[in-house]
C-alpha cells in the first residue's frame, strides 16, 4: 500500500499594484460612518462658523446695507455692557445652584433607592418620571399648576393651612426658576449616583460592618470617595446643560426680574434688538464655555471607563 502525498497548492501573489493598502482599508472601514459625519458637519459646524464670523460684524437685521466688520468689538461690547455681565453672573448662580441641589438630593433618593423594600421599582419609575417631561411642559406646569397664585397648589396648600398667599414668581423670580428646574434634574443625578452604588465593592462593606463600622463611617470613607468620579459626571453634564438652558427662564418669568440668563440674552439681542453681531458673539461665548465644561465631562467619563475596565 503505497502513501499519497499532497503537493502544496501554490499561490501566486497579488501584484504589488493590485494589493489593497492600509489606507484603502482603513478608508472602507469608516465608509458607513461618512454619511453621519457629514450630516453632523452639516448641521452642527457650518452653522457655527457661520455664526463665528456674523460675530465680527456690526450686523442690524433692520439695517442690512449697513454692516460693517468690526473685529473683536462685539465681543468687548459683551464683556463691558453691564445688562450682559449681569445674565452671566444670573448665569452662574443659576447653574451652581441648581446642580448642588440637584446633586445633593439626588444622592439622598439613590441611598435610599439603593436600599431593598417592597415597591422600589414603581418608586424609582416615579422619580424617573419628571426627568422625561419635556422642559417647555415642565415649566408651565410649575407657572400654572404650582406657581399661581390664585389657583396654584402651592398657595392652595397655605390657605388650606391658613398660611400667606404669595406671589411665588413675582416675590421670588429666580428661587421659582431654580426650583422648576432642580426638580426636572434630581432624577438625572440620582441615576448617575445610583449606578455608583450598584458599582461598589460589597465584600469590602461587608468587612466594615464585620470589623464594627458605622453607617456613616462607610458611608464618608467607602461609599463617598467611591462617588466621587460619578458625583463630578453629574455635575459637569447638568452644568453643560443648565448653561444652556433656556426655557425654564423664558416660560417661567420672561427674562424679567433678573432672571435673563446668557441664553435669554442672546435670544433678546437677536429677536427683539435685531442685534445679530452681538447676539452671535454672545452665543459664541456660551459654546465656548459649553466646550469647556464638555472637556472636564469627557475627561471624567474617560477616567471612569478606564477604572472599570481595571477592575474587570
Amino acid at each position: 500500500m503505497t502513501a499519497t502525498t499532497t503537493a502544496p497548492v501554490a499561490t501566486t501573489p497579488l501584484p504589488a499594484g493590485r494589493r489593497p493598502s492600509a489606507r484603502l482599508r482603513a478608508w472602507a472601514t469608516r465608509a458607513p460612518l461618512l454619511p453621519a459625519l457629514v450630516f453632523m458637519i452639516v448641521v452642527t459646524q457650518l452653522p457655527f462658523v457661520a455664526t463665528l464670523v456674523i460675530s465680527f460684524y456690526d450686523w442690524n437685521a433692520l439695517y442690512p446695507d449697513a454692516r460693517s466688520f468690526t473685529g473683536l468689538d462685539n465681543y468687548q461690547q459683551v464683556l463691558s455692557d453691564a445688562d450682559l455681565r449681569h445674565s452671566v453672573w444670573t448665569t452662574v448662580l443659576l447653574t451652581v445652584s441648581v446642580v448642588l441641589a440637584s446633586l445633593v438630593l439626588g444622592l439622598a433618593l439613590a441611598l435610599l433607592l439603593d436600599r431593598r423594600f417592597r415597591g422600589r421599582g414603581v418608586v424609582r419609575t416615579l422619580l424617573i418620571a419628571p426627568f422625561l417631561v419635556v422642559p417647555v411642559a415642565a415649566a408651565l406646569l410649575w407657572k400654572h399648576v404650582l406657581y399661581n397664585p390664585e389657583y396654584g397648589l402651592l398657595n392652595g396648600l397655605l390657605h388650606y393651612v391658613g398660611g400667606p398667599q404669595p406671589d411665588w414668581i413675582s416675590g421670588t423670580p429666580l428661587l421659582a426658576v431654580e426650583a422648576s428646574l432642580v426638580w426636572q434634574w434630581t432624577p438625572f443625578m440620582m441615576l448617575i449616583l445610583l449606578a455608583g452604588l450598584q458599582s461598589r465593592d460589597q465584600q469590602q462593606m461587608e468587612a466594615a460592618r464585620v470589623d464594627g463600622a458605622s453607617d456613616w463611617q462607610i458611608f464618608r470613607h467607602l461609599t463617598l470617595p467611591h462617588l466621587r468620579r460619578y458625583l463630578e459626571l453629574g455635575a459637569l453634564l447638568g452644568s453643560i446643560y443648565i448653561v444652556q438652558n433656556f426655557d425654564a427662564v423664558f416660560t417661567i418669568t420672561s427674562g424679567g426680574l433678573g432672571t435673563a440668563n446668557l441664553p435669554y440674552t442672546v435670544y433678546q439681542s437677536f429677536y427683539q434688538a435685531h442685534e445679530n453681531g452681538l447676539a452671535s458673539a454672545a452665543g459664541v461665548l456660551v459654546v465656548i464655555g459649553s466646550i469647556v465644561i464638555a472637556t472636564f465631562a469627557l475627561r471624567v467619563v474617560s477616567s471612569l471607563f478606564r477604572e472599570e475596565v481595571s477592575r474587570a
